[in-house]
């Protein structure tokens, strides 16, 4: 059966490396492919929604840095430009009084807030306005730039100007919160922080401290034009928390719960069940009776059918078996009574060939009825032996097969003559046609030997064959030399037995004339 099965796969492609996979792998691999786009796409649907909250964040930031860098441009450049204006004036006339006081009055409502402003000439004395630290050298640098800019951190800011000729300028400071104050837009209610910054210096207007390592910020910078002055504005992105950081891995959860309950169910439910069903099939030995519990704890109604159908099938198997044995039993006796008949019937033959020959009247027709004796005796030895071998079926053995013909040959021999057979047989075993065509073959060669030598010595010989599954049967004598007495008795009596014998063993007969030997090769099915 297992010969079939294998033929039965002559042809088909070779497993994959996926076939080679317990059905639940694959299953669970199928399963998470098909279900992973669906995690993909709620992953990605949740990462759009912080995209969009991100925007929004981003858009409203722009609008609160426009709106804040807007006002710190038109401050700064006002009060810079009204400063300049008084500067040029007292280059003109040092103690133009009109000038300073207009100067004064513009930064009189920022003074309250801490902004104050100064005027030196060109020896560095104060014009206008209140010296204040960092002043002379913030008015030094106006001299090569429009306005000069210099940043206090947690201070201030400070710029200054100079006149059109060079020769008088101007500082003027504002603190850090009144540029906060200034620089707060109107109606943006989300925390921000703002920086003035200017070549790597930076002047924190509002700070915005960190709330955790995975805080996430968009920020916006603003030129003010002015004395290469920016704003940098900051505000809180859609925060990294525990809800959305369950809203990104619940979809894959779900993805891999999903595909593992089905796993789960699929394998407790179907597959397991099966595999216990199928040990439970191959432990099946014909004869016994399948196990109801096992059929009716499997938890799928169409399985406990499958294991009824097996149960009714192993019933309806069990009772044809039992009349293919008891039909075997009748046919066995049968066979043994055949046999045992056709021995009996070859033993009636071979008497009344011998009460014949006892009253034949001359020593031809006695040495006839002796021939044909001892092959009638030669079939009923290969019937002896094949009877007794019935039980086991394995084949009939050829060595004690031709140790009795052997012997019966010898006893049936005529009288006067000094025959001698030599056994060198190996136990092999063949099937009764083969046995009888060499029991046969055997007893023609011993008689042709006699005929041309009463005193024959033989040898019979079997022996393993250079062929898988044969045999090489010899007979050698001295009396099977070439000779015109064996001539004679090829031509006239044994020449085309001998051929139809080899014939039916279906392979040639091979003779030696200058050794005297016939040798065959026969089918064997083993040895014993």
């Amino acid at each position: 059966m297992t010969d079939a099965a294998d033929d039965s796969r002559v042809g088909a492609a070779p497993p994959t490396f996926m076939m080679r996979w317990p059905t639940g792998a694959k299953l669970l691999f199928i399963l998470s492919i098909a279900l992973l786009p669906l995690a993909i796409i709620a992953v990605f649907a949740t990462l759009r929604i912080t995209q969009i909250a991100d925007t929004e964040a981003r858009a409203g930031l722009r609008v609160a840095a426009a709106e804040s860098s807007r006002a710190l441009a038109i401050e700064l450049v006002g009060d810079m430009t009204a400063l300049r204006v008084a500067v040029d004036a007292m280059e003109s006339d040092a103690r133009d009084a009109p000038s300073c006081a207009r100067v004064q009055g513009v930064f009189a409502q920022q003074a309250a807030n801490g902004a104050r402003f100064v005027i030196f000439d060109r020896r560095g004395a104060v014009l206008c306005g209140a010296g204040f630290q960092g002043a002379h050298e913030t008015a030094r640098k106006a001299r090569d730039s429009a306005v000069a800019a210099q940043i206090l951190p947690d201070r201030g800011l400070l710029l200054g100007v100079a006149g059109d000729k060079r020769q008088v300028t101007a500082a003027a400071f504002f603190p850090t919160d009144f540029l906060a104050d200034l620089s707060r837009p109107s109606g943006f209610t989300p925390a921000y922080a703002a920086t003035l910054v200017r070549d790597g210096q930076a002047l924190v207007l509002r700070p915005m401290p960190r709330e955790s390592a995975l805080e996430r910020r968009e920020a916006s910078r603003t030129e003010l034009g002015i004395g290469e002055l920016a704003l940098e504005m900051e505000v809180r992105s859609a925060p990294i928390t525990s809800p959305l950081v369950i809203a990104l891995l619940l979809p894959l959860i779900m993805w891999a719960a999903a595909a593992g309950i089905a796993w789960f169910v699929v394998d407790h439910l179907l597959i397991r069940p099966l595999r216990r069903l199928r040990r439970h099939v191959a432990a099946f030995t014909p004869g016994d009776e399948p196990d109801e519990t096992i059929v009716r704890s499997l938890p799928a109604q169409e399985l406990r059918e499958l294991g009824d159908t097996f149960r009714a099938l192993t019933h309806t198997v069990a009772v044809h078996e039992a009349g293919l044995a008891e039909g075997l039993v009748r046919q066995t006796k049968l066979t043994r009574e055949v046999h045992h008949r056709v021995k009996n019937n070859l033993q009636v033959i071979s008497s009344l060939i011998n009460f014949h020959a006892r009253g034949a009247k001359s020593p031809e027709a006695t040495e006839a009825y002796s021939s044909i004796q001892r092959r009638v005796d030669a079939l009923a030895v290969v019937h002896r032996n094949h009877f007794a071998e019935l039980e086991e079926n394995r084949g009939l053995g050829l060595r004690p097969m031709l140790g009795e013909l052997a012997s019966n040959i010898r006893a049936t021999s005529p009288e006067g003559t000094q025959l001698r057979i030599q056994l060198d047989i190996d136990p092999y075993l063949v099937t009764q046609d083969v046995a009888v065509a060499v029991a046969f073959i055997v007893t023609e060669l011993i008689e042709l030997a006699v005929l041309c030598d009463p005193s024959a010595q033989l040898r019979v010989s079997l022996k393993e064959s250079s062929e898988p599954g044969r045999a090489t049967l010899r007979v050698s004598s001295r009396a099977l030399v070439e000779s015109p007495a064996l001539r004679e008795g090829l031509a006239t009596r044994f020449g085309r037995v001998i051929e139809g014998l080899s014939r039916q063993l279906r392979a040639p007969l091979h003779h030696d004339p200058l050794a005297g030997a016939y040798e065959i090769t026969i089918a064997v099915l083993g040895r014993d």
